[in-house]
């Protein structure tokens, strides 16, 4: 079976987003969603986050950069379950602000987690 890379979605209204179904054991764990680096969001699976991103953000006390990532990523995250009939998931609105989506979007795999930007982004 080939992977999926990227996909786009129109938000319904109620801004939920519905992930592929060739995609939804990839997030069986849960689905974390954050700001990302710019002016996007990070999806990320809960087992991933939980697991790498969680004991990358726990540097030392100290380090200012540490401290930047921590806020930059928990500013605004949110965890959910998938929705398993549709698989879907609630992007809450300050997060669809700061990446400035209004409905229509696109997903990129970046690695081992997925980028969300608004489908008129210049990538």
């Amino acid at each position: 079976m080939a992977s999926i890379d990227y996909f786009e979605r129109k938000l319904d209204d109620k801004r939920r987003l519905t992930i592929p179904t060739e995609l939804r054991n990839e997030f069986a764990s849960g689905v974390v969603i954050t700001r990302g680096f710019n002016q996007y969001l990070h999806l990320y699976p809960k087992q991933l986050w939980d697991k790498e991103v969680e004991s990358a953000l726990g540097g030392s006390i100290l380090d200012e950069k540490v401290a930047d990532l921590n806020v930059k990523f928990r500013f605004g995250k949110t965890e959910a379950e998938l929705d398993q009939k549709q698989g879907r998931v609630t992007i809450e609105q300050h997060l669809l602000d700061y990446a400035g989506i209004d409905r229509e979007l696109i997903a990129v795999r970046a690695g081992a987690y997925w980028r969300i930007l608004p489908a008129k982004a210049d990538v």
